[in-house]
């Protein structure tokens, strides 16, 4: 077996059909699920997916090294519920693994969607994230939230066409989600020991913003640019106030 499409999910939302159609190129898809209570996982077994179940919740790093050891192809393509693969990406996955070579991993282009349109500036495209690379050489690091491929001293090649990434179609659910992984930051700073203030929580939102906004070219992207900036703010307040409130427990 050559590829695996590997995803993790939990209430994986209305993209995930798209997404799973969107990999028909695999060998096989492998689905590791944390206790979805809404179509997740009939969704998954509708386009065939390997469907495996987690009772705990381990954090993103860890819980994407237990949905790696139930692949089993040669190369491992990471996606998200709320992505789409285009048929450019998906040409380019398939040509690269035929002959790429040892320790060479790959990353992807995202193209990120948010409150209807598509984000070309604010630091968001392009946004390149490591993807693809052989199972038995690297794997996922051991972080609760913002995980990335632990692949040192491996060549990165970049693949051609945009991986599309519907990361806000819906309010309630993004604002739920930053708050969450607000949170799961905080916790992790926690047990590095470190602390923060509520002085420090300001100056980093207002800084996110104007970096956002104006070093990132944010204002390029028109109302959906300020309210992105204003949102990052808002998020890296989160992020340093609950660091406050947990260190005073």
């Amino acid at each position: 077996m050559k590829l695996s499409a590997v995803l993790i999910t939990k209430n994986a939302g209305p993209d995930f059909a798209e997404c799973l159609k969107s990999l028909a190129f695999a060998d096989e898809i492998v689905v590791l699920d944390s206790g979805s209570t809404d179509d997740t996982l009939a969704t998954a077994q509708q386009f065939g997916a390997r469907i495996f179940q987690s009772e705990d919740w381990p954090g993103f790093g860890r819980q994407r090294q237990r949905a790696q050891s139930y692949a089993r192809g040669e190369w491992l393509f990471w996606v998200d519920t709320d992505e789409v693969v285009t048929e450019e990406l998906a040409t380019s996955v398939q040509q690269v693994i035929e002959g790429a070579s040892k320790n060479r991993v790959f990353q992807v282009v995202r193209l990120s969607w948010f409150f209807g349109r598509f984000i070309r500036h604010s630091g968001w495209y392009p946004d390149k994230v490591v993807r693809l690379y052989r199972r038995e050489e690297y794997g996922y690091d051991d972080a609760l939230v913002h995980e990335k491929v632990h692949c040192p001293g491996a060549d990165v090649g970049t693949l051609k066409g945009d991986l599309l990434h519907y990361t806000a179609t819906d309010f309630a659910d993004y604002m739920a989600k930053s708050v969450r992984y607000a949170d799961d930051w905080a916790e992790e700073r926690v047990r590095r020991g470190k602390a923060a203030s509520l002085v420090s929580a300001c100056t980093h939102s207002l800084g996110a913003f104007l970096k956002k906004y104006f070093l990132k070219f944010g204002i390029l992207d028109g109302k959906h640019g300020f309210l992105l900036a204003v949102m990052t703010a808002y998020y890296v307040f989160n992020k340093y106030a609950a660091l406050w409130i947990k260190t005073r427990r």
